[in-house]
């Protein structure tokens, strides 16, 4: 008969969460896909990720222990366990700070597996050590030499050092011309809480001049949190803060374009808008002025190119057309802004004639004017209901509630007015005529008497002339 071996590996048991599942000692993952959830339950691991990657876990593991027993502790004036060797310098770091960064973790473990025939035994010993009530002092261990390549222009030394300082200090005092450079430095270290406390003093120091790179930092580390801290603060920064400034130049065409399309932007008026992207575009053509020019500069900048074609029509010009997209020219309401547009020959001829058919077709849905008489002030109004039905009255108003330098001013409640209104417009080469009868009206002050009859017409016929005829009869 055969006997059996009795130092045959066993299967062990390792306690995963609040239950016992079976695990292989000797192998990060055997399969058992529910104790292995469990572990990465409690160990905050990604089940996903520990699958693809097994060192992750055990990496995580080691954390774990090490944060455990080290919250709180000061560091003891002992020997260092690990040199560090990075950017030309040598860094003297000790165990349990060290597995606070993943990169640094990897780093060690595997320098501890080149090291020894039996790196889990070493690391057996390691975690022991860790345990509290359980080995008073702690056992000699080999010191490790590990090596660190940063290729982050970013990252300087002292940035760097403050990072490795953070290991040992949960606060690290960080001011905002330093933060870029410890942040990249988090990165390489991937060393968790200290680059989440850095995204926080960024989203704190956001000013016109460190917008351009937080934006970029969180665009290159693909922090959302920081990306979107800084459209929403240009948002409501860039017509009445940074368009001021000759930070403007610095802001990334993606950033603005992004800033330009969102309804929360502010801005005073449309107009405002427009000349602060115009400023912008100004100073990416022209990068060796160094102050602010006033808007005259700037438009004559734009009048000097070719008047054959618009500057957006242009090659110059081409690339910034989703830009002046995203604008909302039709907000332009002032004869002589739109002048001025045209003045720069900026902007496409469709444009601006879209720009004036809109004005004519939605904007002006009323129109007024305030005629004086014998010292009695009237309003004459014409308003568009629709696109076919429109209306014409005229009203009395105070000689207070209108702009009256010089002329006499009646002092009457009530006068007697006799008028007729007309309006008439050209259809399919034929003169529509619409007219009221002669209406005699006593016009007070209030209503309803302050208001006349109104004439009320459909057509379709553009423009439509009206004509208000009046006299004061003998009262």
């Amino acid at each position: 008969m055969k006997m059996l071996n009795p130092r045959r590996a066993r299967l062990e048991r390792r306690m995963v969460g609040s239950t016992n599942r079976w695990r292989f000692p000797s192998k990060p993952f055997s399969g058992d896909l529910l104790g292995l959830s469990q572990r990465c339950k409690a160990l905050s691991v990604d089940l996903d990720e520990a699958l693809k990657n097994p060192d992750r876990l055990c990496v995580s593991q080691i954390q774990k222990i090490f944060s455990e027993t080290s919250k709180n502790k000061p560091v003891q004036s002992r020997e260092a366990d690990v040199i560090l060797e990075c950017l030309g310098s040598r860094w003297e770091l000790h165990q349990p700070q060290l597995f606070q960064s993943d990169t640094l973790s990897k780093l060690y473990l595997m320098a501890l597996a080149q090291s020894t025939k039996r790196p889990t035994k070493e690391l057996e010993s390691l975690l022991r050590a860790q345990l509290p009530g359980k080995i008073k002092e702690r056992p000699p261990t080999k010191k490790m030499i590990i090596s660190l390549k940063i290729n982050d222009p970013v990252v300087t030394k002292v940035a760097f050092a403050m990072a490795l300082k953070s290991l040992y200090l949960s606060q690290v005092e960080m001011n905002v011309n330093d933060v870029l450079a410890v942040l990249a430095s988090a990165h390489v270290l991937q060393f968790s809480s200290l680059f989440q406390r850095c995204v926080a003093v960024m989203m704190k120091g956001l000013t016109p001049s460190t917008i351009k790179s937080f934006y970029l930092a969180g665009c290159k580390y693909k922090e959302e949190q920081l990306t979107t801290a800084c459209e929403k603060w240009l948002e409501m920064n860039l017509v009445p803060l940074v368009g001021t400034q000759i930070h403007l130049r610095k802001i990334p065409q993606e950033l603005l374009h992004r800033v330009l399309r969102s309804p929360r932007l502010f801005t005073f008026n449309e107009f405002h808008l427009l000349k602060t992207l115009l400023l912008w575009v100004f100073l990416q053509l022209n990068p060796k002025v160094q102050t602010v020019p006033v808007q005259e500069t700037v438009l004559a900048f734009f009048t000097s190119f070719s008047r054959k074609y618009s500057f957006l029509d242009q090659d110059t010009g081409q690339s910034l057309v989703p830009l002046f997209l995203c604008l909302r020219l039709h907000g332009i309401i002032k004869g002589k802004n739109l002048e001025e547009l045209r003045h720069i020959n900026f902007f496409p001829e469709s444009w601006l004639i879209r720009v004036t058919a809109n004005h004519y077709h939605a904007e002006y849905t009323t129109h007024s004017e305030v005629i004086a008489i014998y010292g009695f002030f009237f309003e004459i109004k014409g308003v568009r209901h629709d696109t076919t039905s429109y209306s014409f009255y005229m009203q009395r108003v105070r000689h207070s509630d209108v702009v009256c330098e010089h002329g006499p001013v009646s002092l009457r409640a009530e006068r007697l007015v006799k008028y007729e209104i007309r309006a008439q417009t050209l259809v399919d080469g034929q003169w529509q005529e619409f007219r009221t009868n002669q209406i005699t009206q006593k016009f007070g002050f209030s209503k309803p008497s302050c208001k006349s009859h109104a004439l009320k017409i459909h057509t379709v016929g553009l423009p439509i002339y009206a004509s208000f005829s009046f006299i004061f009869p003998m009262s």
